[in-house]
């Protein structure tokens, strides 16, 4: 296999992961559903999810419909995928000009990790965030070998 075919393969798993993932966490219980929450941010939360499977969808067609331009699509497709994943950071960077936070009391907790003997609370949506943009990079270096 070349490195051409698995980046193509690896940015196939990400878009998919990144569209159903985000349907299935946003649309559970701990988040658009979630009785606690305000009805305008459950409404958000479904916008927003509903806009990344359509990019994921749109991802996806880009890089699996056979035709001319696949190295242009394969680099279309990934920014596409990056505009979620930089929406994230552009929300945590102002998250304390809107009074928001990373996660909710009775949504999905922090992890407690211990670095250097010290306990310390991990939003998980960073760390998915985080993963999959360096994944993202990689991927693009990837193909381009």
């Amino acid at each position: 296999m070349t490195h051409t075919a698995l980046a193509r393969i690896l940015l196939i798993l990400l878009c998919t992961f990144q569209g159903i993932g985000t349907l299935l966490i946003d649309l559970g219980r701990s988040h658009a559903s979630n009785p606690e929450w305000l009805r305008h941010a459950r409404f958000h939360v479904v916008w927003q999810s509903c806009s990344t499977f359509l990019l994921s969808a749109i991802e996806l067609g880009l890089l699996l419909i056979p035709g001319r331009l696949q190295e242009e699509r394969f680099y279309l497709a990934a920014m596409l995928a990056s505009i979620p994943m930089l929406g994230f950071f552009g929300a945590l960077v102002t998250r304390k000009v809107f009074g928001s936070a990373l996660s909710d009391p009775n949504g999905i907790p922090p992890a407690a990790v211990v670095l250097l003997g010290t306990k310390k609370w991990m939003d998980l949506n960073l760390v998915a965030e985080a993963v999959a943009f360096a994944l993202l990079l990689v991927i693009a270096a990837l193909f381009k070998y």
